[in-house]
């Protein structure tokens, strides 16, 4: 589904993202995991269209991202839940998902996947009237998951989902994105949290210094003792 293909991201002279190859396969849950500074947000950011690559490809369904615009993306079915959740503070919960599913233009499949959200994250209806940015931080954490599914994406990119919360709360959105993967949706997963990422991904692209390190699938790299140190 999504194909990566020697994508390169500079800053000025900065080289953050280094001749990067990966790809996400329909129905797979992929993680990306690797320390700050990785390249990881730079590759979420080239795939959603707010940073433009120095070189490389970014393919979705064998169309080429990089000649399309920002807007146009999310009506080929992609969806990035950016880091730092990019909520409507003011806003209750409900006026939050409201506004994410908005590109539907379509006011049923907008109360459908409400509901679905509330499904996932029972929490959300109890607070649905709640202003988003009162809430705890896992809470506006889901929120923010919630408006990425308000689109009825195919593929949904996270950036940093788990950070800063509790572990609790990170086994909740472990658990949310296990569901979306049972039920057919492709995710890309980047994060720095590499027990989340292996436990809810079929594969995982090791990052450091902008370039993949390791790539396996998570069961093999849980097993393997020299990139589980790396991991942990």
């Amino acid at each position: 589904m999504l194909e990566i293909a020697n994508l390169t991201v500079r800053y000025g002279a900065f080289l953050a993202v280094d001749r990067l190859t990966m790809n996400v396969g329909a129905g797979e849950i992929v993680g990306v995991v690797g320390p700050n500074g990785a390249g990881k947000s730079s590759i979420v950011k080239s795939v959603g269209g707010l940073v433009k690559p120095t070189a490389g490809s970014i393919t979705l369904d064998g169309r080429n991202l990089l000649s399309v615009p920002v807007h146009e993306r999310i009506e080929l079915g992609l969806s990035i839940v950016p880091e730092g959740r990019g909520l409507f503070p003011r806003m209750s919960v409900e006026e939050n998902l409201i506004i994410a599913g908005d590109p539907l233009r379509d006011r049923v499949r907008s109360a459908r996947n409400i509901e679905r959200c509330f499904e996932l994250f029972p929490i959300l209806k109890e607070r649905r009237w709640q202003a988003a940015g009162t809430l705890s931080g896992g809470q506006q954490q889901m929120v923010a998951v919630s408006m990425g599914l308000m689109s009825d994406p195919r593929l949904l990119v996270l950036d940093e989902p788990s950070l800063g919360l509790a572990p609790i709360v990170i086994g909740e959105i472990g658990a949310a994105l296990r569901k979306l993967g049972e039920s057919g949706l492709t995710v890309a997963l980047f994060e720095q949290n590499a027990k989340l990422t292996c436990n809810v991904a079929d594969r995982i692209y090791i990052l450091a210094s902008g370039c993949v390190q390791h790539h396996d699938r998570a069961a093999d790299l849980m097993t393997n003792p020299e990139i589980l140190d790396h991991l942990m």
